[in-house]
Parts: structure tokens; C-alpha cells; sequence
């Protein structure tokens, strides 16, 4: 950290004149980087008012009650204006007049600024549900009460009241948009809409108190007064019977009938109007580069071959017999890998890999997070369609990261990647890389949140290689599961392109999948419709974990003997999130540094 915190340094005076004026051009620069600081510090507030569910997620909850509709024009004005606003007061700002810190915290919020400035040209909100990435989604996990959104006092729970209240008319709002999509070409496919449906479905459940959004209720905190208690929950039953489940009734009906005849058959974003170039975007957006779709789908094919070798040598070394099609049915089916019989086993085995690397990890990291860390069940509400995921803990702290892993049937759960999974999305993966840049108390406010996709899913795939370094992958079959997990990004590379330029079609992508990874077919067929409803965002992976692979290969090469792990990985997290060239320019500097 002390890499960031350098100042940029005057040449030495020789003569007391210099001395003088290094001084007063020492005091100058002190009050233009003040100033940075405070613009810095504004857009990060502005933002937070802007999108109050973000405030929220970071633990602020200064705005706890409210939820804009994204959805409409006033509100898309207002973030057109806070970009251009924000662009206009960064570009006052000279290179020469900061320090190397505020040099990248310049070019990152300029990028930032850019991509979703570009963002704002495109047409994505007449498609704004899907089964995956959608705000009704996360909605339901802050209704449940486990999640983000506090209900730890009276005043919490109105403020629930009200932001529902808010996501009303978002819903309404999406249905509209919706009707809008369907007249001018912009409508989901229909493999993807059958999956939102039961979404819905579950929601519109009549009875009041086994509803989702009634749970709070169900879990008053110690101290609240009957009364307090009577009056909310007769608000949350009027909320819930009302409003919330006519809502989602409403929706249900919509989705089954007039989306659901109108969704086509196409799986690619290159069918819809301006789709081709709305994919282009979405490459530079979650890869932070200017790689064309070509490029990435060659990649992707080369990525895939030399994965499956490395595969077929780990068949060798169990004694299968087989191709490497037919060892990835053993793998998918064989029960030995399927020992559990209560969803609690699953999560205990997570903490048990947890454990047993906890010995090596200072070997590789002399910086680790404050904030604690939790293995949970993923809710039921979404547990069908939802991949393992890691939500970040709250800035101060007090909220833990929690590692969520679906089970939606604990008999069929196969273990064979888990130490895979645990390294990418729980230690050292998401849980130290976010949870350092938000605890990093020398990085503004508006980059302790900052998520770029290639930088942090690029960095936890890259974490997923360290398992021998930490005592992991003794069983070769967890060693495959983290190939079959590699294996699983490289394929996004050929099938996302494939789908959204090249004109494949579901089944075309689903069938290349199982060819080459021993994931089940439900999981498969779950991913690819991952892919369809966000264009691009597979790609982010392999992209970014192969630039980090690259770096640590160029300083293990030109450091030699000096080269410390630890200290590569310093220099990595410590930027938190940024595109891949400002890395890429970082880790250079540092490398001539220490030479």
C-alpha cells in the first residue's frame, strides 16, 4: 500500500531559491489535490442519492426508504446529467497537478464515466426483467429480511414500507416498457421468459403471512412494544394483501400470456435492433477492452483445447478408461461425489476447506480483510435459477460477505469443484478483493464500491489456480473440478460470442457445453440462459484472469529472485477495482521499480 500512497516528487533543489520555490509549488499542488479529494468525494454522495439501493448495499442508510423508477425519463435525464456534469469538472483537471493515486483515480472515473455515459444510448430497458439480473431479484432478497436492508428498528421497517412503494412503480413501469419492447423488437426470448414466470408466480402467493415480503414481521427484533408491533404488522399485512401480491399478480399475467406469445425464438442480442453494436459495447463494458468478438471467440477455442488436455491427463491419473465425454457423465453422475443428505453438510464442508488453508494463506497474502465472512443456503425464492455468488459486507464492517451456494436438492449436489468454488467466490477470490478495497482507507469513496467484472471476476478465477499453493487439491478430482471450472469460462468465451454474433442458437451452445465440461445439463442449460440475458458479462472472466496470469508471469520473469508473491498480490488488490490497462500500467511501473 505504500506504492499508492506516494507522492509524486519535485526534482531536489540545490539552491535555497529552488528550496523556495518547491515550497510554494509543494503548497499549491497541496490545495489542488484538496480539491480532487472533495470533487472525488461529491460524485461518490451524488451517486449514492442517485442510486439509493447502492447506498444501501454499501451500508449507508441514509436513504433506506427510497427507490427511484429507474425506468423512467426523468430519471435517466438525471443520470445523463450527473455523467456529463462530472466529466465536464474532471476534465479541469490536470495530470501535472496530482499525485500517482489521484492520477488513477482520474482515468478511472473518466472510463467510468464514458462507458456508462455510452450506456445511456442503447435501448436495454425495454427488456428490464429477466430470470437473473433483474431488480425484482434483489428486491426480494433486502424483503426477506436477511439481506442488506436493515429491520433492526421501528423506523427501519417504514422505511421498508416506503421503498416498496417505489419498486411498485418500477414494476408497473416494467410492464409498460415491456409493451413498448414487444411493438419495436425488443422482447426476451422465450426460453428465458418461462423462467421468470415461477419468479412471479411465487410472489403473487395469496397467503399473506407465508409471503416473502411479510418475513420481517415474523422477526420482530428484542425491544419493540406491542404496539409497535401491532401497528406494523397491520402496515405489512395492508402492504403485502394490497399491493405487493396484486402487483406480482398482475405481472404473472402479463409474462404468461402477452410476453410470453410475443418472446422470440432467437437466443442471440444480435436479433434485437442495434443488437450487434449493443454487444460490441457490452465486450468493452465487462472486459474493459477493446477486443473484438472474433478475437475473444478464437480465444476461447484455444482456451478450450489446451483445458481439455490437461483434463484427459487427470482421466489418466484416476484410471478411467473412457474418452473425455464419457468421463465427464462419470464425473456428473458418480455418487461418490454426491455424499450429502442435509443442506447444512454442504455448507460445512465449504468451512472445512476454509480450515485446512488457512495455515498457507500468510505464505501468499500479508494483507487480509477486517470484515468477517459467512457460508449461507441461498433463499428458496430464487435457490432454482441462481448460480453460487458472494455478497460484499457492509463499508464499516458490521455487515459480514456472505458466500451463498444454492442446494436446491442436496441428494444430487456433487462436490467435485468445490474447493474451486470456495477459492473464487469466498477466500482468497471475492471476499478478500472487495472487502480490502472497501476497508482501503487511502482509495475515495466513489472506488471502495467501484465493480468492473474483468478486474474482480478476472482476479477470483485467478485465485482458483492457488489451490496447491494452499494446501488444496490433494484429490484429483478437485483438481479437475478446478479445470472443469476453468474449462467452464474458457466456453463462455466460444458460446457467448457464438449466441450473440455468429447466430447460434440455445441448443447449439448448450450441446458445445456438453462436450467439453462435466457440469450437469440443468446447469448448463441454467448458464447459457445466464448468458442470453446479459450479453457479454461471461466474457469478463477468462479475459481478466489471463491479463493477471500475464502480469505475474512478466514480474516472476523480470524480478527473478526479488519476486515476492505476496508482494504481487498487494499491488494487485490494493488498486481495487480498475480496467485492465490502468492495471496493467500499474504492475509495469511497479516491476521497473524493483528491479
Amino acid at each position: 500500500m505504500k506504492n499508492i500512497l506516494a507522492l509524486f516528487c519535485l526534482c531536489i533543489a540545490f539552491t535555497s531559491c529552488k528550496d523556495e520555490v518547491k515550497k510554494e509549488t509543494s503548497e499549491t499542488k497541496k490545495i489542488v489535490n484538496s480539491e480532487f479529494k472533495n470533487m472525488l468525494d461529491t460524485y461518490y454522495q451524488d451517486g449514492l442519492k442517485l442510486n439509493p439501493i447502492a447506498a444501501t448495499f454499501a451500508g449507508d442508510n441514509r436513504y433506506n426508504d427510497k427507490m427511484p423508477n429507474y425506468l423512467s425519463p426523468i430519471y435517466k435525464a438525471k443520470q445523463k446529467a450527473y455523467y456529463t456534469n462530472y466529466k465536464n469538472i474532471l476534465n479541469r483537471y490536470k495530470d501535472e497537478d496530482l499525485n500517482e493515486t489521484e492520477k488513477l483515480s482520474k482515468a478511472t472515473l473518466n472510463w467510468d464515466i464514458n462507458i456508462n455515459l455510452a450506456d445511456l444510448t442503447f435501448k436495454k430497458d425495454l427488456m428490464p426483467i429477466d430470470q437473473m439480473w433483474s431488480p425484482h431479484l434483489n428486491i426480494g432478497q433486502l424483503a426477506s429480511g436477511s439481506g442488506a436492508q436493515p429491520f433492526e428498528t421501528v423506523t427501519d421497517y417504514n422505511n421498508w414500507l416506503k421503498r416498496v412503494d417505489g419498486y411498485l412503480l418500477w414494476l408497473a413501469s416494467a410492464e409498460s416498457n415491456m409493451k413498448e419492447g414487444i411493438k419495436t423488437g425488443y422482447v426476451l426470448p422465450k426460453s428465458l421468459i418461462t423462467k421468470v414466470i415461477p419468479q412471479m408466480a411465487a410472489m403473487a402467493e395469496a397467503n399473506v403471512e407465508n409471503h416473502l415480503f411479510y418475513q420481517p414481521i415474523k422477526n420482530f427484533p428484542e425491544g419493540f412494544s406491542e404496539e409497535d408491533k401491532k401497528k406494523l404488522t397491520a402496515s405489512y399485512t395492508t402492504m403485502v394483501k394490497d399491493k405487493v401480491i396484486p402487483a406480482y399478480k398482475k405481472m404473472h399475467d402479463f409474462m404468461s400470456t402477452t410476453y410470453l406469445k410475443a418472446g422470440r425464438a432467437s437466443s442471440g442480442i444480435s436479433a434485437t435492433p442495434k443488437g450487434t453494436a449493443y454487444y460490441n459495447h457490452q465486450i468493452k463494458k465487462y472486459t474493459t477492452t477493446n477486443r473484438s468478438a472474433d478475437e475473444i471467440h478464437a480465444l476461447g477455442l484455444k482456451e478450450v483445447a489446451r483445458i481439455l488436455s490437461e483434463m484427459e491427463t487427470v482421466k489418466k491419473e484416476v484410471g478411467y478408461e473412457g474418452d473425455i465425454i464419457s468421463f465427464f457423465d462419470f464425473v456428473r453422475n458418480n455418487k461418490e461425489l454426491m455424499p450429502f443428505t442435509d443442506p447444512q453438510q454442504v455448507l460445512d464442508n465449504f468451512n472445512t476447506i476454509h480450515e485446512t488453508m488457512k495455515p498457507k494463506l500468510a505464505e501468499l497474502f500479508d494483507v487480509t480483510p477486517k470484515t468477517a465472512f459467512e457460508v449461507r443456503r441461498t433463499e428458496a425464492f430464487r435457490e432454482a435459477s441462481a448460480s453460487a455468488e458472494y455478497n460484499q459486507g457492509s463499508l464499516d464492517g458490521t455487515r459480514p460477505g456472505i458466500f451463498y451456494t444454492p442446494i436446491p436438492d442436496v441428494t444430487k449436489y456433487n462436490t467435485f469443484s468445490d474447493e474451486a468454488l470456495f477459492l473464487h467466490e469466498a477466500i482468497p477470490g471475492h471476499h478478500y478483493q472487495i472487502s480490502l478495497q472497501q476497508e482501503d482507507p487511502d482509495l475515495p469513496e466513489f472506488r471502495k464500491t467501484l465493480w468492473y467484472s474483468a478486474y474482480g471476476e478476472g482476479w477470483a478465477l485467478y485465485t482458483e489456480s492457488l489451490g496447491k499453493e494452499l494446501g488444496l487439491y490433494t484429490d484429483p478430482y478437485q483438481y479437475f473440478g478446478m479445470l472443469g471450472m476453468e474449462m467452464h469460462r474458457a466456453i463462455r468465451l466460444v458460446v457467448d460470442t457464438g449466441m450473440h454474433v455468429k447466430g447460434w442458437t440455445r441448443e447449439q451452445a448448450i450441446q458445445y457445453s456438453l462436450d467439453n465440461e462435466a457440469e450437469s445439463e440443468a446447469s448448463i442449460i441454467s448458464e447459457i440462459e445466464r448468458y442470453m440475458a446479459n450479453p457479454g458479462q461471461a466474457l469478463s472472466y477468462k479475459i481478466g484472469q489471463l491479463k493477471i496470469r500475464e502480469l505475474r508471469a512478466k514480474a516472476e520473469k523480470e524480478l527473478g529472485t526479488t519476486f515476492d508473491i505476496r508482494q504481487f498480490h498487494n499491488q494487485v488488490l490494493e488498486t481495487g477495482c480498475v480496467p485492465l490497462a490502468l492495471l496493467e500500467n500499474k504492475i509495469d511501473n511497479w516491476i521497473a521499480a524493483n528491479k
